[in-house]
């Protein structure tokens, strides 16, 4: 695959880039909002239903990024400058999606990541308080402005969510203030995009919170391959 270019198949709107191949589904939301059991959930739901998913995450999914997961999130790390941060994030991510996530889109998967550019947007941006401009074009840059056909926003005030953890890494750490930017930016980036966003409460029981994503999801797997059945790769 060409680092110089962006999706091998891909349509554009209005700068943003959605793959033609395969199925992008991305869980954001703050601390302890449950989007790694969401993620498990949808994808064995997924692979109940005979499609091929890729399950994926940020930061740390790649030999890359897994050095740099250590450095953004271990509390022994101590205080990084802003921008520091901000591009060790653009890093993982540029790295994550030329190695991980488009060649799974373009074998036509479904792929499923619990973290995308939307918590540099919320985190970096909002919650570090730099241009958020800035950092968004640092980003979209990173990763060929490729964007999930929906993004699952799972919401829960700062103070529920942090209660969950009796250790920190050092974004966790972070004061009950720095988490509702975070938050309120989230909620502000599915406000104005509706059509790619879905926010549900994340009090809500799992059962439900999983019912209401595969309401969603189903919709989208038309363009992604079902895993052939014994029968049909038999000579």
């Amino acid at each position: 695959m060409n680092d110089e270019r962006g999706p091998a198949q891909s349509v554009t709107r209005g700068g943003a880039r959605y793959s033609t191949t395969g199925v992008f589904v991305c869980f954001e939301g703050g601390e302890g909002t449950g989007k790694s059991t969401q993620s498990r959930r949808l994808v064995g739901w997924l692979q109940e239903q005979g499609f091929p998913v890729l399950s994926t995450f940020e930061p740390g999914d790649t030999e890359v990024g897994r050095q740099l997961r250590r450095i953004v999130l271990d509390p022994a790390t101590g205080e990084l400058a802003d921008r520091t941060e901000a591009l060790l994030y653009a890093a993982d991510k540029a790295e994550h999606v030329h190695t991980v996530v488009l060649p799974a889109l373009e074998r036509g998967e479904v792929v499923v990541t619990d973290r995308y550019v939307d918590s540099t947007l919320a985190y970096q941006g909002s919650g570090r308080a730099l241009e958020v401009a800035e950092v968004e074009a640092i980003a979209r840059w990173a990763t060929h402005d490729l964007r999930p056909h929906l993004t699952v926003v799972l919401d829960l005030a700062p103070e529920h969510g942090l209660g969950r953890f009796t250790e920190r890494d050092r974004i966790e750490g972070e004061s009950v203030e720095f988490h509702e930017r975070v938050r309120q930016a989230f909620l502000e980036m599915a406000a104005a995009d509706a059509d790619h966003y879905l926010v549900l409460d994340a009090h809500q029981p799992a059962d439900q919170i999983e019912l209401a994503v595969r309401a969603r999801v189903e919709p989208l797997l038309a363009q992604a391959r079902p895993t052939p059945t014994a029968e049909e790769v038999a000579p």
